[in-house]
């Protein structure tokens, strides 16, 4: 089954390519704040940057990139386990995908990390601006540590949860609109021992509800 969705992927991506190629003129991306200018500080956690080493930074390709870990700040003395745990944002941002790059799907670079996707959905949430949002909803195991992750495609102001759908999307967008630009927005937690999916899960989705409210000036719609 995985082999016949990879070679959707690689179908679908060899014929935005190939439609890419043939018009042949250049993307529209509006100009956006870049990336490291995200805000440290979101509710009551504070980032610290993880860079991306060299290595990893040559597979993704031409692009800009934030690594992130959320660390819990202020009194956690009351503090619930779960408010004093980290959480991950990564956001990966193409600005054209006209020479045949595309962004990474953690559907293919989790498993090559050592992690199982252990159960997989869709997850629907109302952004702290008001608008409604779609994101993919998986939990992974490595070992004895499980991890709750939501990730989504966002393109020109919509979210997308579908790896197929965010390709379908982009050949859509390049012809109407000259745009190939394109993010992912992948936001991780660990499942705390005796803490429930549903808890990481909320802990997740509260912490995206801020995000994507911030997303626009980094991210064109």
């Amino acid at each position: 089954m995985r082999s016949a969705r990879l070679w959707v992927v690689v179908v679908l991506m060899s014929f935005t390519a190939l439609v890419l190629h043939v018009r042949g003129d250049v993307d529209r991306a509006p100009d956006a704040r870049p990336l490291t200018e995200m805000p440290a500080t979101i509710d009551a956690r504070t980032a610290v940057d993880v860079p991306l080493d060299a290595e990893t930074l040559a597979i993704l390709g031409d692009g800009f990139y934030l690594n992130r870990l959320y660390l819990p700040g202020g009194d956690l003395s009351t503090a619930s386990p779960g408010d004093r745990t980290e959480i991950g944002l990564y956001i990966a941002y193409l600005p054209t995908q006209r020479t045949g790059q595309s962004i990474h799907s953690p559907q293919n670079c989790l498993p090559g990390a050592g992690w199982t996707i252990q159960a997989s959905q869709v997850a629907h949430f109302t952004g702290n601006d008001g608008k409604q949002y779609q994101a993919n909803d998986n939990l992974i195991v490595n070992g004895s540590q499980s991890d709750e992750v939501l990730y989504w495609y966002q393109l020109h102001g919509r979210s997308i949860a579908s790896d197929y759908r965010a390709k379908i999307d982009t050949l859509a967008d390049s012809i109407r609109l000259g745009r190939t630009d394109e993010a992912l927005v992948r936001i991780i937690t660990q499942v705390l021992p005796g803490e429930s999916r549903d808890a990481a899960r909320d802990r997740a989705i509260g912490f995206a509800q801020q995000v994507v409210a911030l997303l626009p000036a980094y991210v064109p719609n």
